[in-house]
């Protein structure tokens, strides 16, 4: 059985007919076909699915899709724009490439989300407050250094350019 949801996705409006039972992420990722949030552990574990509900980061994995209709979704493909001038990655985008913090790329739009959920609240944190707003996110491939070095850089930048108006 199905049923009819309207989900505020990154700015738009979606109608989509999902079934009954189904996840905030699978809605994502086979109804609305924003496919950047990753289906990892589908148990709440490793953060790989995480997205804002309302600007909070939350794990879409275990957040049935009826708990989003009303809210406001924003998946790592709406951070494209955020921060910056329209269509332009976000700083934290720019500083995992210039830093390597990505490696195999699954877990990286769970970390995006965490960490840009940090620096809209605090674009100074410290190297402790970056690991505990990353602390459910988990990475295999990099060991972290690289992850806790991008969002201290994009922290600088965030700081220095002023910010664009959406």
């Amino acid at each position: 059985m199905k049923d009819l949801v309207t989900l505020q996705v990154n700015g738009d409006t979606h109608e989509v007919a999902v079934p009954t039972h189904w996840t905030l992420l699978e809605s994502l990722r086979y109804a609305v076909q924003l496919t950047g949030s990753k289906q990892g552990c589908d148990k709440g574990d490793c953060g790989a699915c995480t997205v804002w509900l309302n600007g909070v980061p939350t794990l879409a994995c275990i957040t049935p899709v009826y708990e989003a209709v009303g809210q406001r979704v924003t998946t790592v493909e709406g951070l494209v724009g955020l921060r910056t001038a329209p269509g332009a990655p976000h700083p934290l985008q720019d500083a995992f490439d210039v830093c390597g913090a990505a490696q195999c790329g699954f877990c990286t739009p769970g970390i995006l989300m965490s960490a840009a959920a940090l620096l809209e609240e605090n674009t100074a944190p410290t190297r402790d407050e970056i690991k505990d707003a990353l602390s459910g996110n988990l990475c295999r491939c990099t060991g972290y250094t690289k992850i806790l070095d991008a969002v201290e850089m994009a922290a600088a930048t965030l700081r220095q350019q002023p910010e664009v108006a959406a």
